[in-house]
């Protein structure tokens, strides 16, 4: 029997197990491979499955995870599966929809945890990416403070167990954690994170408001065109990296994801090859000592892999300017109804 990732408590009391499988597909890999890559994590000790309504593959990741229930290996309270809100479903009466739309996908009764995926609302539509005649993206102004309502809607309605944020910035994490009458806050945020990118301001931040940092990116990227800059470094390359895992003998990508998990980070991880995935639950068979850790906070450079959120953070910050006025101007309006 294979060894099954341990966990940490979220601030709702819920549990995440600190590993977890990612679940995006790249155009090359047919999605069969992510159903097979699946049910070798949950056969490894996985538990913990990353999903989004963007990624368009719920169904197969659920058809893995039904597989694995119905030959006995977990029961679905084994598992913990997170999906995501998409930009075209912020506005609040379409919060529940797009949580529904995944449930009938994967075939779930309910998601462990569903976090909103971008700080952006995009207008809605069947179009993931809703672009005018010019190819610019579609954005509209949605208080975020009333998307996350509905999020905890979806919470109270037992849909979702748990409700957190991704690629959130300190700003509007502080525009969520001071709304009046907040329910639940997030219990996590999930950013982009790895040697290069240690999010050290954003750990420490989160840290300090009981909120779970969830890393993507860990080992670097895929290299996916589409997203990633085929001129920046490979991570998994480093000679600083390589020596490390040369001085553990492990291999460079377990002393990446053995880094962050001794940072306090819950991380996600992703492969295609069966050698590979049953590696990764090697990562708690050793520790790092302080002085290496200090050695890998040093590869810091402030680089990102997914560049894709680089092209929308000037759209994020012009909405989130509107979001800061509007909810200024319902602070003033609660604060004379209550005097």
């Amino acid at each position: 029997m294979n060894s099954v990732s341990p966990s940490v408590v979220l601030n709702d009391g819920h549990i995440i197990p600190v590993l977890g499988f990612g679940t995006t597909v790249p155009d090359k890999v047919p999605k069969d491979e992510l159903i097979k890559a699946t049910k070798i994590a949950i056969d490894t000790g996985f538990r913990h499955f990353d999903s989004a309504y963007l990624y368009q593959i719920e169904e197969e990741v659920g058809q893995a995870i039904r597989s694995k229930i119905e030959d006995g290996t977990v029961k679905r309270e084994d598992i913990f599966y997170t999906s995501k809100l998409w930009s075209t479903f912020h506005r609040p009466e379409l919060v529940r929809s797009c949580l529904e739309k995944t449930l009938k996908n994967a075939q779930l009764d309910y998601v462990d945890l569903y976090i909103i995926h971008f700080p952006m609302a995009l207008q809605p539509g069947d179009e993931i990416f809703p672009r005018d005649e010019h190819g610019k993206l579609l954005a509209e102004a949605v208080d975020l403070c009333d998307t996350w309502e509905a999020m905890e809607k979806c919470k109270d309605a037992g849909l979702a167990k748990s409700i957190g944020v991704s690629n959130f910035n300190c700003r509007q994490l502080e525009m969520i954690l001071n709304k009046p009458g907040l329910k639940y806050k997030p219990v996590c945020n999930q950013v982009e994170c790895h040697l290069y990118l240690n999010q050290s301001k954003m750990l420490d931040y989160c840290k300090s408001k009981d909120i779970i940092l969830v890393s993507y990116c860990t080992l670097g990227s895929s290299r996916d065109k589409i997203w990633v800059d085929q001129k920046s470094p490979v991570l998994l390359d480093d000679p600083v990296l390589c020596a490390m895992a040369n001085k553990y003998k492990q291999t460079p990508a377990l002393i990446a994801i053995r880094y962050q998990l001794q940072r306090g980070i819950v991380v996600l991880i992703r492969s295609f090859n069966e050698k590979r995935i049953k590696e990764f639950m090697q990562v708690f068979e050793f520790q790092l000592a302080s002085e290496d850790m200090k050695v890998l906070d040093g590869l810091h450079r402030n680089l990102r892999y997914n560049t894709a959120i680089l092209m929308i953070i000037p759209i994020i910050r012009l909405l989130m300017n509107i979001n800061m006025v509007a909810f200024a101007r319902i602070s003033i309006r609660r604060s004379a109804y209550a005097s």
